[in-house]
């Protein structure tokens, strides 16, 4: 019996680029792909947003310098890059995948259609969302947390390189204080970097749960998935 039946995994573009800082470092897409893998085998169905920040910060300079919706734009064209290399691992390892973008783009990927991608995921297959929203001034963050509820997805896990929320950057402070629970009112007063905050309000206003776990650490996205404790929890105040 799994903890979470329907998940909504994201993941930032950083996350994709290793220790390069910028890029796709085939490695990490192989990790991820192989976690996503095993929790597929396990019964999950998995939906998966992806930022874009591997490639787009490698042009932000002269982004800072254009019109903000044209860079952001650009940021979700780099979504779309992320997904398809993705969407490549996971079906060289066997994982039935579609990818849908909230921008049409029909030779390469499917229009986000919310009906369509539930039964992707009834089906057993990975659905990768594209292109954000669709819409400038909104992150991926937000995205991920729109598509999720969208979906009905019973939480989003949002995988970082560090174990969980903390109060400030545990790789800058190693005093810094660790938060198993927290509630969604508590990130949005402390100013904690867990999501942007449309996306914790938005998450808040539907009460779906997040958990932000360490998705380097192999095997952590399985352990979660069968009940363990794992990462931080961010749900309502009166759980």
């Amino acid at each position: 019996m799994l903890q979470y039946k329907r998940i909504l995994l994201k993941l930032s573009g950083e996350a994709l680029a290793g220790q390069d800082g910028y890029g796709i470092n085939i490695e990490m897409l192989e990790r991820y792909a192989e976690e996503i893998r095993e929790a597929r085998e396990l019964g999950a169905e998995i939906a998966l947003v992806i930022g874009g920040g591997n490639i787009f910060r490698g042009v932000s300079e002269a982004a800072s310098k254009m019109d903000r919706v044209q860079a952001d734009y650009m940021g979700m064209l780099a979504t779309v890059i992320n997904a398809i290399a993705f969407q490549d691992v996971l079906e060289r390892k066997g994982v039935f995948t579609r990818l849908q973008t909230a921008i049409k783009m029909e030779q390469m990927a499917e229009p986000f259609i919310r009906r369509r991608a539930i039964r992707h995921l009834e089906k057993g297959r990975v659905v990768i969302f594209g292109a954000g929203t669709g819409n400038p001034y909104f992150t991926t963050d937000t995205a991920a947390a729109l598509r999720a509820i969208e979906i009905e997805a019973d939480v989003i896990v949002k995988g970082t390189r560090v174990d969980g929320v903390y109060d400030s950057d545990p790789e800058k402070n190693p005093d810094a204080e660790f938060f198993s629970n927290i509630s969604y009112l508590d990130v949005l007063r402390k100013n904690l970097r867990v999501m942007d905050m449309t996306a914790i309000t938005l998450c808040r206003e539907n009460t779906l749960p997040i958990v932000v776990m360490n998705m380097n650490e192999k095997g952590n996205f399985t352990r979660l998935l069968r009940g363990e404790k794992v990462g931080s929890l961010v749900q309502s105040e009166t759980p």
